[in-house]
């Protein structure tokens, strides 16, 4: 199966991870609502819609791998990760170097901007 994930572009202000890590720019949701039109093809905010990818309705918090009833890759399955703000914005940069051997076939956003407001939307979403 394949999947594909797509941020969000206008991110201006940085906020500083905790601990020495990246900062994660904050995003502009509306214009990640823009940037969610490349993922819509393999996902949904509707847990019961069936798509090539899985749900992403509360995706911001949730375990990595852990939607009832989609085939996750192994790599998926045994990965232990948070998608907190870093973790998704590491894996939209470029999601086959982040969980090898995913299934999902996006390469990834180049773009700062337009991660950090895909991120904004899907956090958006998640309620």
């Amino acid at each position: 199966m394949k999947g594909r994930i797509l941020t969000a572009t206008l991110a201006l202000a940085f906020a500083a991870a905790l601990g020495g890590g990246a900062a994660v720019a904050q995003g502009d949701a509306e214009a990640g609502e823009k940037v969610f039109k490349k993922c819509k093809i393999c996902h949904s905010f509707d847990p019961g819609k069936k798509k090539i990818g899985p749900h992403l309705k509360g995706v911001v918090g949730r375990k990595a791998g852990s939607v009832e009833g989609y085939k996750y890759s192994p790599a998926f399955r045994e990965i232990d990760l948070i998608w907190d703000e870093a973790n998704l914005d590491k894996f939209l940069t470029k999601p086959k170097e982040f969980v090898k051997k995913t299934k999902m076939a996006f390469r990834g956003l180049r773009k700062e901007t337009q991660r950090a407001d895909l991120i904004a939307y899907l956090k958006a979403q998640g309620m």
